[in-house]
Parts: structure tokens; C-alpha cells; sequence
């Protein structure tokens, strides 16, 4: 990247404060830029940092205050840096082109404009790939599959049968969408496995993170809602349907046809039992264990799951075990006590 301070304020749509002319052709944190990069500043207990910072020019909010640095002036100095970022990554990143020799494809395989598909990707029959598509090596797509418009699919994903997969969706190296769901039926003692006919389909702006997991369908879809953002190491079991603009972060794993609503939050490591219901604007805390439905706009904690509140009285009280039961076998001692003195 080689940009004027003015150019990167008319991008993250900033005010420029001092020299509009500066040539930034970097990015990087406060404490680790150099002459040359621009990094960014959020908190204002950290100000103290512009006049040290080696960068040539800092993102800041709109806050009025003091410094010989340059700054581009913004609503959210964080959004802003990372679509600076953004920009940085497209100007320097060597983008796949055209399709390598030891890709394979199906029949009847359509692809749209600018599609790359890097070496040893397999492509089965009856596949659709859209516009600016990007997947990269060693990635393999199912019959019958369906990829969106400027989608990117890093190496070695794998994309099982008839799934649909919306636009602008970023899938990460490892993970695997459309293997079969867990389902058997135990008889006398052997386990008889369920197929599983349905599909997944992902909507449009998802991301997945590496080594995910989505199942497919017992019968219907397994849905991940548009906007929604997963993390590594996420399993998501069959007839599971996600809203939209979620966030589901490391290790959470979602039971068999639960239904999750829009802007929920899951936090690390959280398990949600199946076929229950988490509302609107849930936010469920790190290591929780949710066991029934939630309603909407709550924030729950703990094993099994309750109102965040509720868990943290609960832990209060759990820390005073030691003192209560000292506190009880000196009650039960003086009760024995007076009870020997009973006639």
C-alpha cells in the first residue's frame, strides 16, 4: 500500500488533523509501528501513547485532544483501522488466477467470471460456482453444490453434496460442511445408523473459522444465517438453524435441531442441548451449559444455564462452602452439646 493520509480519511471516511499529505504505506499496532505505518488509538486512557508511537499517523474517535502527531479523526477508530487493513491485504495479497492444471472438474460444472480453483481442487458434476469465486488447493466440492458470488474457500475444505453456499461467504482451511449428522437407533445393543438426506446451506457474509463442523440435515436444512460469524472449532449438528448476525466463538457445540435467533452470542465452549430455542439478543457466557430454551434480550452463565444474575449469586454463595460448613459442625457440636443436658 502507498496512500496519502488524505486518501485513507476519504476511505474510512475520517477528518485529517496536520499534514494531509504524508505517504503511509504500512499498518501496524501503536507499539509496534514504524516510520511509514499508520496504526490506531480507541481508548483514551491510552493517549499518552500518540506522542511515542514511532507511526507516522493515528486513527483516533473524534475526541479533542492534544498531540504533534497526525491523526485521521473517526466515529470508530477500530472499524476504521480494520478497514484499513482490509485495504492493505487487497493491494499486497497474490490473488489465485485462472484454473491450475490439476483441478478437476465435473460435468455439467458451470462457473461464473474470474473464478480461480487452485491445485487438486475437485469439483464434482452438477456443481454451480458463481462469480469471483476464489478456492484455493486442495478443497473439495459435492455434487450438486451450489457457491455464491466473490465467496472465498481456503485449502483443504471440504463441501459435501447439494450444499448451497450464499455470497461473499469466507470458509477457513479444515473444516468440513455437509458430513453426515449423528443419528442411530439402538437396538439390542447395536447402533443402526439414520441416513441423513438433507443439506446445509449458508447464507450470505457468513464466516466460517478452521476445523469447523456442520452437519447436514436428517431431513430439510441445517442453516447458518446471513451475517453470522463462527469461530474455530465449532460443531453444528443436524437441523440446526442459526439466525442471522450471530457470533459463535471457540468450541461451542450445538445439539441436533436446535433453532438459535439473530444476534445471539455463544460464547467459548458453551453446549446447547438439542431441539431447544435460544431468542433474539441472547448472550450466553463462556463454559455454559444450556439445557432448556431461552427467551429473548437475556444474558445467561453457568451449568446448567440461568440469568446471569441469578448465576452470580449462586458463585457467591458457593465460595462461602468452606465457611458454612465449619460454621455448621460447630452449630451441630453446641446442639449435641445441649441436648446432653437434657433431663
Amino acid at each position: 500500500m502507498r496512500k496519502t493520509l488524505k486518501e485513507i480519511a476519504q476511505f474510512v471516511k475520517g477528518d485529517v488533523v496536520g499534514d494531509e499529505s504524508i505517504v503511509i504505506t504500512g499498518a501496524n499496532g501503536i507499539k509496534e509501528s514504524q516510520a511509514g505505518d499508520i496504526t490506531f488509538l480507541s481508548n483514551p486512557k491510552y493517549y499518552a501513547l500518540l506522542d511515542s508511537t514511532a507511526a507516522s499517523a493515528v486513527i483516533t474517535s473524534r475526541d479533542k485532544f492534544e498531540t504533534s502527531k497526525p491523526v485521521i479523526r473517526t466515529d470508530n477508530p477500530s472499524l476504521a483501522f480494520a478497514k484499513v487493513i482490509s485495504l492493505i491485504k487487497d493491494d499486497a495479497s497474490i490473488c489465485l488466477k485462472g484454473i491450475h492444471p490439476s483441478a478437476v472438474l465435473g460435468k455439467n460444472t458451470k462457473l461464473g467470471k474470474n473464478v480461480a480453483l487452485g491445485a487438486y481442487v475437485v469439483v464434482e458434476d452438477d456443481v454451480s460456482i458463481a462469480d469471483n469465486v476464489s478456492i484455493y488447493p486442495g478443497v473439495f466440492i459435492g455434487r450438486e453444490s451450489k457457491i455464491g458470488d466473490g465467496s472465498l474457500i481456503y485449502p483443504n475444505v471440504t463441501i459435501r453434496e447439494r450444499t448451497i453456499i450464499g455470497k461473499k461467504v469466507i470458509i477457513h482451511s479444515g473444516t468440513v460442511i455437509g458430513s453426515d449428522g449423528f443419528g442411530f437407533v439402538t437396538i439390542e445393543g447395536v447402533h443402526h445408523k439414520i441416513p441423513q438426506v438433507g443439506i446445509v446451506e449458508i447464507c450470505d457474509d457468513v464466516e466460517i473459522g478452521a476445523n469447523v463442523t456442520i452437519d447436514r440435515a436428517r431431513f430439510d436444512k441445517t442453516v447458518i444465517g446471513s451475517g453470522t460469524k463462527i469461530d474455530n472449532l465449532v460443531q453444528i449438528a443436524h437441523n440446526v438453524v442459526i439466525g442471522k448476525n450471530c457470533l459463535i466463538v471457540a468450541q461451542v457445540g450445538i445439539s441436533g435441531s436446535t433453532v438459535v435467533g439473530d444476534n445471539v452470542v455463544l460464547a467459548g465452549q458453551v453446549g446447547l442441548v438439542g431441539h431447544i430455542n435460544i431468542g433474539d439478543g441472547v448472550i450466553v457466557t463462556a463454559q455454559s451449559g444450556v439445557t432448556k430454551s431461552i427467551p429473548p434480550n437475556i444474558m445467561v452463565s453457568g451449568s446448567p444455564a440461568r440469568p446471569f444474575a441469578v448465576n452470580q449469586k449462586v458463585l457467591a454463595c458457593s465460595q462461602s462452602l468452606p465457611k458454612f460448613f465449619i460454621l455448621i459442625k460447630e452449630l451441630k457440636r453446641k446442639i449435641e452439646g445441649l441436648e446432653s443436658k437434657l433431663p
